[in-house]
């Protein structure tokens, strides 16, 4: 078994990527709009802005109250938009319960999408020609190729079928030549299928759901979930204490995707910004 490091990972992903801002004379900008308090969703603005600062990237910070309307948030958006200081648009999720996402997010352009979330930008992710795809999955991507893992031919397993996470996981793998399977509430056999996995990756946020009798022996294990155990400890969908010995390669919760996340999406400012 070896702890594939993400916090690691994405610090040598974050110099590279230093290295390349420092070297233009135009610097990304990244706006990143909260509404509401939710202290979860406070926490990830803050370390994105942090990273921000880290990288040589400009950020502009938006807060609006949790009771702002479904105008005043698109409204922002429309002019976050059009504001040329503005490469990337970032809305933090999930919004108050009266807002609806979906329609917010249409007022963010396809190039200044930076989470990936885009009608267009899931469009070309399964036609295999997206540019920028969502963080997390992307970060999962770039998790297995630095741990030296050719997922080409092999049986990936995804648990999850989000439009955030679980869906684009499973086109990029299989675009990268993985034959994929993707479980959900109403898969029949689950563990069956799950021990068939040459790669198993889980997104359903259900705190040590992945247990020892689920994994194949030398599978590659990697847990995008972060919950809270029942002493209130963080931990992923995976048993790691009783999963561990059985996968050659398992990332830890936290300090496996978490990292990876904020890296990809300063990327896909990057991209954004310059297009390359």
């Amino acid at each position: 078994m070896k702890i594939i490091d993400g916090k690691a990972i994405a610090v040598e992903l974050r110099e590279e990527l230093k290295k390349k801002i420092a070297e233009k004379t135009q610097k990304p900008g990244l706006a990143v709009v909260i509404v509401g308090e939710d202290p979860a969703s406070r926490i990830y603005v803050r370390n994105k802005i942090k990273a921000c600062g880290e990288l040589g990237i400009r950020s502009f910070s938006y807060e609006l109250p949790a009771t702002a309307t479904q105008a005043e948030v698109e409204n922002l958006l429309d002019e976050l938009a059009i504001n040329q200081e503005v490469n990337g648009i970032l809305l933090q999720l999930p919004l108050p319960k009266h807002l609806d996402a979906e329609s917010a997010c249409k007022h963010i352009p396809v190039a200044k999408d930076v989470d990936g979330f885009s009608e267009e930008n899931l469009g070309l992710l399964c036609l295999n020609k997206a540019k920028i795809t969502a963080c997390t999955p992307s970060g999962v991507m770039q998790l297995l190729k630095k741990s030296g893992v050719d997922v080409c031919g092999k049986h990936a397993v995804v648990l999850g079928r989000s439009a955030t996470v679980g869906k684009p996981m499973a086109m990029l793998l299989l675009n990268a030549n993985a034959t994929v399977t993707v479980c959900h509430s109403k898969t029949q056999n689950l563990a069956e299928i799950c021990r068939q996995a040459d790669i198993l990756i889980s997104a359903i946020g259900k705190a040590k759901f992945v247990t020892a009798d689920m994994v194949k022996q030398d599978a590659v294990v990697v847990d995008i979930g972060m919950n809270r155990d029942q002493d209130g400890k963080l931990c992923g969908d995976v048993d790691f204490e009783n999963v561990k010995d059985k996968a050659s390669l398992i990332t830890p919760v936290p300090g496996g995707v978490g990292p990876m996340t904020i890296t990809m999406l300063m990327y896909n400012t990057y991209f954004a910004t310059y297009k390359e």
